[in-house]
């Protein structure tokens, strides 16, 4: 076992000191001062929370203490800009946090503009960071998960209450303010997928057309041990229809042409992040399409999308259609729905748009 152990050792590759971290942040900065943390840290071969850790002392601060207690106390800070990422989307909204609630390891936040789902397990780490904009530095909290990625971050907005915000931060400031690495564990291996000739399909696809919840989706999953992609794939037929990745596009160019509102699902392991209302301002920058509205933007890389689906599931209130982008590995980048509220029906502007998508 020690054996093992050591070769396990010898294939992990070191990680950068934190001086190097900072200094690569630095002429990075010089470089291009829009320049993003996550790209630096990647660069270096680091995790984004290693190049926070490494920041302490000069335009970061260690946080410390009971997440839940934190993030309930945030409304008092007034406006703020919440954002939440993975590999191939990024979600900004704008609003106050406030109501939030939980649920054991679960919480809910439940502004106007901001919409969150929480799950607390994922939140390991806290920093309040300096970002660089176009109006000036902007100071947010960042939360990063045991692997050291980005959960969610927290900005100030020109209608934050900066004394309150700060007064938050020196509660939750830690003791410990050095440039110390966070303890990270390594990512485990990705579960591989059952073979489908394994899986009960029928009792999987008679289940599916039982759903009376869209948040039910996920326990089905689990009862039949399939991935999401899998799932869409062996869905029940009719109920899963695959559309190119541009279908994107033109869902997001129809709605903004129609002022049709939308909902918009992005997320980390720690954080989904919603957008309900009207879109307009809908542009393709590089390999980013972008929604870049007042109090919310989407960037969206429309090269990571490998699969899309219309997708339509059952629920008491009538079925339920949405835009489903999946990336290579199976994993989901984004979701997109009509805005409906529970107990209400779909609007069939949204059903006829998404299921004209070709």
């Amino acid at each position: 076992m020690t054996t093992a152990l050591n070769d396990d050792l010898a294939q992990t590759p070191p990680r950068p000191a934190a001086e190097l971290l900072l200094r690569a942040w630095r002429d990075a900065k010089r470089a291009s001062p829009r320049a993003h943390a996550r790209d630096v840290a990647a660069a270096m071969g680091a995790s984004e929370a290693e190049l926070a850790a490494a920041r302490v002392g000069d335009d970061a601060i260690r946080l410390s203490g009971d997440w839940k207690r934190l993030l309930s106390e945030l409304g008092a800070v007034g406006r703020v800009m919440g954002l939440t990422r993975n590999d191939s989307a990024v979600i900004e909204k704008e609003g106050v946090w406030e109501p939030v609630s939980f649920d054991g390891a679960v919480g809910l936040v439940l502004d106007e503009g901001l919409d969150l789902r929480l799950f607390m397990t994922h939140w390991r780490h806290g920093f309040v960071v300096a970002h660089e904009t176009p109006g000036g530095v902007r100071h947010g909290l960042h939360f990063f998960d045991a692997h050291g990625d980005a959960v969610h971050k927290v900005y100030m907005t020109a209608e934050t209450d900066a004394d309150a915000f700060w007064a938050l931060v020196e509660r939750f400031r830690a003791v410990d303010q050095t440039q110390a690495a966070p303890a990270l564990q390594p990512r485990p291996a990705r579960a591989a997928e059952r073979p489908d000739d394994e899986v009960d399909v029928a009792g999987f696809q008679a289940a599916w057309l039982a759903l009376e919840d869209t948040h039910d989706f996920f326990p089905l999953l689990r009862r039949y041990g399939v991935s999401r992609r899998q799932a869409l794939r062996l869905a029940p037929p009719g109920h899963a229809r695959p559309v190119p990745a541009s279908a994107l596009a033109s869902a997001l160019a129809n709605a903004a042409a129609t002022d049709l509102p939308i909902m918009v699902f992005v997320g980390s392991p720690g954080c989904i992040e919603i957008h309900s209302g009207p879109i307009a301002r809908v542009k393709r920058l590089g390999c980013w399409l972008n929604v870049l509205d007042p109090g919310f933007n989407l960037h969206l890389r429309e090269d990571h999308v490998a699969e899309a689906f219309v997708v339509r599931k059952p629920t008491r209130d009538g079925e339920v259609t949405s835009l489903e982008l999946v990336d290579a590995q199976g994993d989901t980048i984004a979701m997109l729905f009509g805005k409906r509220k529970p107990g209400l029906a779909e609007d069939p502007r949204w059903r006829a748009l998404a299921r004209g998508l070709l």
